[in-house]
């Protein structure tokens, strides 16, 4: 997510810490390097004028140019100001708490409308509501069969009506009639008709619907990577609908980030949800502190803890606590930690979660963290119980057994008995730390122990790369000193 921001506005706050004292000129260069950072994420061009005159300003204060760090105060600056500009953000959909609560989900085609709606009646059925799904979409002859595929998925009703006949704001009216009626759904979601693009007949078409259903919230599905397009859609659905909040979809695979920074500074409205994914439990709430440390690179661990809770089964957790505090975590419980770690996506995600790993990914990409997860399992997996609870029975004959069935190299095996032996006590301590302290330790492992296949084939070539440049400077060093030699022996003779 937006690793193009990220390394360039890495790349410009960097600057700052190269420099050896920071004068109002040098802050004032090193600001159109975060400016060219944002033009080329597609941030809106009157955003960035608004936020490089504020940052720029407070840059250039006494608050800055005073302090200890200032290049650490730089990044505060600028982490502030993207908070600012992202946000405030209110979460809440104003659920009724008696009678019915409609939402009109609008948004063009292809922006992932009615995905969002199942992602959304999921997580409200999370919450104990009763949601009804409302096939409304009838531009798209797959909107209703779609909708309804995803309703037997999540378990949730879907209201439609036979097409021909039908028009979007007829279904709508009768589906929020019929709840109201029946009381049995206190949420009715309306998955309203797309378009290609804004245009008079869609928005009359949406405005009929606001009218005749009266909702209680409108929100606006957008793209997120289609940039400054989602955040010129979101200005026209607003200054007809006026829109109470906007979901971006797609945000997993946007490199950029422009529409994620400006949406909510053009338009006025908040962002509220944020889609991370395909699958319908990847709908989060937006947090734009959270998304700011993401685009500087400064992780995002309560979005990790939050998962992790949601994820991790709290009583096996509680046992292996308490069996870390004993020292008796064995290879058994190591590779029940990581099937737990797994369910929480993509290693290469989470490490950018943790401050300071995602630099570490980008340092060595050869780093195959997922790799070398399913690698482990795989040893473990080869073990017996009896040699995965007490790791000292293997001996060179076992060691070769457990290789050959789990298909590496008896080194390999090897390692891995090495690192959890001296892992152990680091297990220990974890014990009585809160999740802070664990992501610290994590990293730790991660830069020099189970984890580290890849940085270390980057670090030999890194390593091996020196030596040769080393190498180089000495034999240029020696003809200096040979050729200084001769001049003065020559010298010395006249």
């Amino acid at each position: 997510m937006f690793e193009g921001i990220t390394e360039n506005l890495g790349t410009a706050l960097s600057a700052f810490r190269r420099q050896g004292k920071l004068t109002e000129a040098n802050i004032r260069d090193g600001m159109r390097e975060v400016r060219q950072a944002l033009l080329e994420a597609d941030v809106n061009y009157e955003v960035v004028q608004d936020f490089m005159k504020r940052v720029t300003e407070e840059a250039v204060g006494e608050r800055v140019l005073k302090s200890l760090r200032p290049e650490e105060q730089i990044v505060g600056v600028v982490h502030e100001a993207l908070v600012d500009f992202m946000g405030p953000v209110d979460h809440s959909l104003n659920i009724r708490r008696d009678g019915v609560s409609v939402i009109m989900m609008c948004g063009l085609q292809g922006s992932g409308k009615t995905t969002t709606c199942g992602k959304l009646a999921r997580m409200l059925k999370e919450q104990g509501h009763h949601p009804l799904l409302v096939a409304a979409d009838l531009q798209r002859p797959a909107a209703v069969d779609q909708l309804k595929v995803i309703g037997e998925q999540i378990g949730v009703d879907v209201y439609s009506e036979p097409i021909e006949g039908s028009t979007p704001v007829k279904v709508c009216y009768n589906a929020v009639k019929q709840a109201r009626k029946k009381n049995d759904h206190d949420v009715i979601i309306l998955d309203t008709a797309g378009r290609l693009h804004v245009d008079d007949e869609l928005m009359a078409e949406l405005k009929q619907i606001d009218n005749k259903c009266t909702p209680d919230q409108a929100l606006l599905v957008c793209d997120s990577m289609t940039g400054q397009d989602a955040v010129n859609s979101a200005k026209a659905f607003n200054d007809e609908l006026e829109l109470d909040g906007v979901i971006l979809t797609k945000l997993d695979g946007d490199t950029r980030g422009g529409a994620a920074i400006s949406v909510k500074a053009v338009t006025g409205v908040p962002i509220k949800f944020i889609g991370v994914g395909e699958q319908l439990d990847k709908l989060e709430p937006f947090h734009p502190d959270r998304m700011a440390g993401r685009i500087l690179g400064m992780g995002d661990v309560l979005s990790l803890v939050e998962k992790a809770q949601e994820q991790f089964d709290a009583e096996e957790m509680e046992k292996q606590q308490e069996k870390m505090r004993k020292g008796k975590f064995t290879l058994e419980d190591f590779r029940d930690q990581m099937r737990q770690i797994k369910k929480l996506g993509s290693m290469k995600d989470i490490m950018k979660m943790i401050p300071g790993m995602g630099g570490l990914m980008d340092q060595n990409p050869d780093i195959d963290a997922e790799g070398d997860m399913s690698r482990i399992e795989g040893i473990i997996n080869g073990m017996t119980p009896d040699e995965r609870n007490h790791p000292e029975l293997i001996d060179r004959s076992r060691r070769n057994r457990i290789a050959q069935g789990s298909g590496v190299d008896p080194s390999d095996v090897n390692k891995l008995l090495k690192d959890f032996g001296s892992m152990a006590g680091v297990m220990k301590n974890m014990a009585g730390m809160g999740m802070r302290g664990r992501m610290q330790m994590m990293k730790q492992m991660t830069d020099g122990g189970l984890f580290n296949e890849g940085a270390s084939i980057a670090e030999q070539k890194q390593r091996s790369k020196r030596g040769t440049q080393d190498k180089l400077k000495m034999r240029e060093d020696k003809k200096k000193k040979r050729k200084n030699a001769r001049k003065q022996r020559k010298k010395n003779r006249r």
